[in-house]
């Protein structure tokens, strides 16, 4: 089956989609993406740009075979001869590279709350972009979940000023790049597979030129250099199921579902010993009332809000 030659056609398929499973879905993306930084902890060592690159390196292959035996090269051809799809394409290869960068440098320099502050800002923002790109529509105790994260985060924002712009551009590219996949004539490995592709030969370029500069960039030891390699199945796993995810659920529901994420990486943070501040323990119980609220808001609906068509 090929991917859809408009992105009208890709979202009238994703509505048509059992909107339970891309809740499965997204639960295990944001569930993976929170442990997270328990792997990049342990290469503290190596450079952020390394560690990208890495990232990129290992997944064109894992995501070759996954393409292989799910017959797909036809769709990645068509996706690469499709001057619409492969801009979009191209823009969140950028925003998702610029997004690990950022993600993995807070997590190594030690500002995993940081990390989780941009990242619980995301949902609203999803939410936001939901309603007003996709005309996606909010019930009223929808909104008042809304708007009780947004106070939630309000208050992290005045605790956490210093690295807010760590938080921001998380959020930002996230945002951006999990609504540019959503509306693209590609299907979740289709999609990843492009934007690794054209990835690739800046990843090669980087480590290339790190290796003839004398550093480490394939790790110092021999678990820093397994764990390298195993990134691309650590990066690529939640991606496509996020991804996949995205084109099945409204993407307001997906933006609720990621509070998991955040969370996971707030608790990681704390327990490496960042400071747990008052305006961590303010906001915390408020973001998860608004979760709670929202969540409960879709399982008393008869069914889980589908993307518009």
């Amino acid at each position: 089956m090929n991917a859809p030659d408009h992105p009208e056609t890709a979202e009238a398929g994703a509505s048509h989609d059992h909107p339970r499973g891309g809740f499965l879905l997204g639960l295990g993306a944001y569930g993976l993406w929170g442990f997270l930084p328990i792997y990049f902890k342990a290469l503290a060592g190596v450079s952020a740009g390394d560690i990208v690159a890495h990232r990129v390196l290992w997944s064109l292959p894992f995501l070759a075979l996954l393409t292989t035996l799910a017959r797909g090269w036809d769709k990645v051809r068509l996706a690469f001869a499709q001057p619409k799809t492969l801009g979009i394409l191209a823009l969140t290869a950028l925003l998702i590279a610029t997004n690990w960068l950022l993600y993995v440098y807070a997590v190594t320099s030690g500002h995993i709350l940081a990390s989780s502050f941009g990242y619980y800002l995301n949902p609203l923002a999803n939410v936001l972009l939901g309603r007003f790109v996709l005309g996606e529509r909010l019930t009223r105790v929808q909104w008042t979940a809304v708007a009780i994260a947004a106070a939630g985060i309000s208050v992290l924002a005045a605790g956490a000023a210093g690295q807010l712009w760590i938080s921001l551009s998380l959020c930002a590219t996230f945002a951006l790049y999990g609504l540019l996949r959503k509306v693209v004539a590609a299907d979740a490995m289709t999609g990843l597979a492009v934007e690794t592709a054209l990835l690739f030969p800046f990843a090669v370029g980087w480590l290339a030129w790190r290796t003839a500069a004398g550093a480490a960039s394939f790790g110092s030891t021999n678990g820093e250099t397994a764990l390298l390699v195993l990134a691309g199945i650590v990066s690529t796993t939640p991606l496509l199921l996020f991804t996949a995810a995205a084109r099945k659920l409204a993407y307001s529901t997906l933006g609720m579902l990621q509070f998991l994420a955040p969370t996971l990486q707030f608790l990681i943070g704390v327990y490496y010993g960042e400071p747990f501040t008052t305006a961590h323990a303010i906001a915390f119980p408020t973001i998860w009332i608004a979760l709670a609220l929202y969540v409960s808001a879709l399982l008393r609906a008869p069914r889980l809000p589908q993307a518009p068509e």
